[in-house]
């Protein structure tokens, strides 16, 4: 009995086969290795963690040498709350047995201090006349596929647009819904290679 497939589905089967076959970057099959070597287990690609942008802060105005665009925003203060028992009476005690007579009373004060001030600071954007329409287009797709926006990609520059640079960039320590150059970067709005 013989059997004949239609060429294009020969054609699929034939491409599917080599690229089953494909290693990748050269490495060895599974038919390549030693007799008696144990099979590895795959090593999962793990992302490395996302760098921080805190570090994209200036505590001083740029200088004229700067080149590029810099924004100034304000640092928030950073505020703990703290609780403190404060004693109000003591114990006090039977003095020949010591046994707790009347115990002791406490009163709970909670205030709020201020750990570090507020301030100026400022960190290098991306300058206004660069967001073109199409630019803004890339910036929305980039945040779209990372799930921060839900908006039409529309290339305009939109209250929705600018919530969702601030998350992206709030949640890797600079907060600001306007563009710093190194997180266009990293989305690929802005090339690495291009000088502000």
């Amino acid at each position: 009995m013989t059997f004949s497939l239609p060429c294009p589905t020969l054609a699929l089967l034939t491409l599917c086969a080599a690229l089953a076959g494909c290693t990748g970057a050269g490495g060895p099959t599974t038919a390549e290795k030693p007799a008696g070597q144990a099979a590895q287990a795959p090593v999962p690609i793990v992302a490395p963690p996302a760098n921080s942008l805190a570090g994209e802060w200036l505590k001083s105005p740029p200088g004229a040498e700067a080149k590029g665009c810099f924004t100034e925003e304000r640092r928030p203060a950073i505020v703990e709350t703290v609780t403190e028992h404060v004693l109000v009476e003591p114990e006090e005690r039977d003095p020949k047995t010591g046994a707790v007579t009347s115990p002791a009373s406490y009163r709970t004060t909670t205030q709020a201090r201020i750990v570090s001030g507020g301030g100026r600071m400022w960190f290098a954007s991306v300058c206004a006349a660069d967001m073109t329409t199409a630019r803004i287009a890339v910036l929305q797709r980039a945040l779209w596929v990372r799930g921060l926006y839900a908006g039409p990609l529309d290339g305009q520059m939109s209250a929705a647009t600018r919530e969702a640079i601030r998350r992206y960039q709030t949640q890797r320590g600079l907060l600001s819904a306007e563009l710093s150059l190194r997180a266009a970067r990293e989305m690929g709005v802005v090339s690495w290679l291009a000088t502000p």
